[in-house]
């Protein structure tokens, strides 16, 4: 769970852990969820801008429910 955010963080939600540069203000720290230190900011899923990567995770999100939806 992320610190702040007790019902989860919906995609597309903006965590309320990030500064205004978009730093991770719990990185380093025990309660930095696992989940966010198996992230990799990878260039094929980020892109070169924040809005390349809302695109594509937006994108991957909707692909992902077709998929679940489908089973």
């Amino acid at each position: 769970m992320i610190p702040g955010m007790p019902n989860g963080k919906l995609a597309g939600e903006r965590c309320v852990q990030l500064d205004a540069a978009n730093r991770c203000l719990i990185f380093g720290l025990p309660e930095r969820p696992a989940v966010c230190l198996a992230f990799s900011a990878d260039p094929y899923i980020c892109g070169e801008t924040n809005q390349q990567a809302l695109q594509q995770l937006h994108w991957l999100e909707q692909a992902t429910l077709q998929c679940v939806n489908i089973s």
